[in-house]
């Protein structure tokens, strides 16, 4: 039996019986619709005293029936056919509406959100048909023909009233193959890079965080959207007193976010903050393309980054357990853990059985980890027997900590201006000379994973092992991009993290890199602030020996208490 969506509350049989017989109606290929249909559409809408819209793809055939406008009956975007900016979707709607006015904008907005290929609105006459000069005018007083538009500013157009003899006349191939030709023409002037992910960022600004925490949050946002490979299209902000329980954010929003998506051709929406696994599906139920969380970037980053074994491991980790609870509802997402499934029981459910997979291989990985732990703590104890003083340089991520090992060690570790370039800690003998007694000095430098703003508990846990080299060190060193408009927040977020440790950090020396890209204004806060503290630049080679010094005292100070 034909599915009749929308509100059916209160419909006879008899009524639905006419909703249904309209799937066995066949249009021509080449109109958009015909006076015959039409007229039926609309008496079947008079007949329920309520707007019917009526989906029919390019052969004329009706594929959905539904009661309400556009706005409420309209395709979900994962029953859509798959096409690109580029193309149209394939199917027109013809919708009735009670009221003798221009389709409304939430009308507008679900066909740009399907991608109609057009939408034909008929305003009822309210009469049914009545005799005008001895010809019968029938239930149609008018019609208005809206489609979309390849235009960067303007998505769609909507024509005068006119009648329905005219709709009917209307081309409808020629129509659909100018719009699609003019819309791969601005998507090739776009050079769309398919490799790329086309992202449209959400933030949601609530009562808690402040103006100027809320935006450094979105431009970090941007940078790891930009460091995992993807390209970040536009940026939509919402005011909240609180996130949606459902959608993050309100109806109006998903609708506008849905559309934008559309519009400027994204494959992707990342929002600001962890989303629950129900918020996920419903959000992607609502736009039709994959939406992900902060957390989820980071994690991305982190695969891409892992070069050892062990931070390869320890990545995996952090991926399993940060999917874990999002299993339910994702579809052939699941596929993509590939093999390791073990027996299923009688009666088990795929998803059950998947659940307890990754659970095995969490175990798993959770005992291998906890290998790397007491490896590398052999490895310090060695280093401890043969009394060498370590230090771990720890700070926000993109700080220069990489670049300031190999200066100080010629360690040759990778660096780029990016979030998370380097995960594996990387563990160097300095040979120091103490200024005072000219005597040698050698400490163990060992360069940290970056930390962030609320560090997802996934990878905290994950790096562990990692993380254990800065609660063992003898001391630490905090290293700060001074040239960062947020170095202060970033400070306090390291500092944190460090309370969070369950082991207490050795002392802790303060040091402020790329003094060379810094303001001026902001240096001379930076020293009334922290007097103590030791200024540098590592790209630059400058202030090298103090920090030298300062970190033999550091050591010094750090064994004797």
């Amino acid at each position: 039996m034909e599915t009749i969506y929308g509100n059916l509350k209160g419909l006879k049989s008899s009524q639905l019986k006419l909703l249904q017989r309209l799937y066995h109606q066949r249009l021509p290929g080449d109109r958009i619709t015909t006076p015959e249909f039409s007229q039926r559409l609309a008496a079947v809408s008079a007949e329920l005293d309520q707007p019917v819209s009526a989906y029919i793809n390019r052969r004329g055939q009706v594929i959905r029936v539904g009661v309400g406008s556009p706005a409420q009956t309209q395709i979900p975007p994962g029953e859509l056919p798959r096409y690109g900016t580029e193309r149209l979707c394939g199917i027109r709607c013809i919708s009735t509406q009670m009221k003798s006015e221009s389709p409304s904008s939430a009308v507008l907005t679900a066909m740009a959100i399907q991608r109609l290929d057009a939408l034909a609105v008929l305003t009822l006459s309210g009469s049914g048909f009545t005799r005008r000069g001895g010809t019968v005018a029938g239930y149609v007083q008018e019609a208005y023909l809206a489609h979309l538009v390849p235009h960067p500013e303007v998505t769609w157009t909507v024509s005068d009233p006119m009648s329905l003899e005219d709709l009917a006349e209307q081309d409808f191939v020629d129509l659909t193959e100018g719009l699609e030709e003019e819309f791969r023409r601005q998507y090739v002037a776009e050079e769309v890079d398919l490799d790329h992910d086309r992202v449209l960022l959400i933030g949601v600004q609530t009562q808690t965080v402040s103006p100027q925490r809320f935006q450094d949050g979105l431009t970090e946002l941007t940078r790891l959207v930009e460091t995992a490979g993807g390209e970040v299209l536009q940026v939509l902000i919402q005011k909240r007193s609180r996130p949606h329980p459902r959608t993050v954010v309100g109806d109006g929003k998903v609708q506008e976010i849905a559309l934008t998506v559309q519009t400027i051709g994204a494959n992707l929406v990342v929002f600001d903050r962890d989303l629950s696994p129900a918020q996920v599906r419903n959000l992607e139920g609502r736009m039709g393309v994959r939406v992900v969380d902060r957390t989820e970037v980071i994690l991305d980053i982190f695969a891409q980054r892992a070069q050892s074994g062990a931070g390869k491991l320890q990545v995996e980790l952090a991926q399993l357990e940060y999917m874990m609870p999002r299993l339910t509802g994702r579809g052939q997402s699941m596929s993509r853990l590939g093999g390791g499934i073990g027996t299923r029981g009688p009666g088990e459910t795929k998803l059950e059985t998947e659940r307890r997979a990754i659970q095995q291989r969490i175990s798993r990985l959770q005992r291998e980890v906890t290998q790397l732990q007491a490896h590398r703590s052999r490895m310090r104890q060695q280093r401890q027997h043969q009394q060498v003083p370590s230090i771990a340089v720890v700070g926000y991520t993109n700080a220069g900590k990489s670049t300031l090992l190999n200066v100080l060690t010629n360690a040759e570790v990778y660096t780029a201006d990016q979030l998370f370039a380097t995960l594996d800690p990387t563990t160097r003998r300095l040979a120091l000379t103490d200024a005072e007694t000219e005597e040698p000095f050698p400490i163990v430098l060992t360069d940290t994973v970056g930390f962030i703003h609320e560090l997802p508990p996934p990878l905290v846990n994950a790096f562990r092992a990692t993380l254990e080299e800065v609660t063992e060190a003898d001391a630490l060193l905090h290293l700060v991009d001074l040239s960062h408009p947020a170095w202060q927040s970033h400070i306090r977020s390291v500092m944190q993290i460090l309370s969070d440790m369950p082991i207490t950090p050795g002392p802790i020396l303060l040091a402020f890199n790329k003094i060379d890209q810094a303001e001026s204004e902001t240096l001379a806060i930076a020293r009334e602030e922290y007097p103590q503290a030791v200024f540098l630049s590592a790209s630059h080679r400058l202030g090298l020996e103090t920090l030298r010094q300062r970190m033999i005292q550091l050591v010094r100070y750090a064994v004797v208490s």
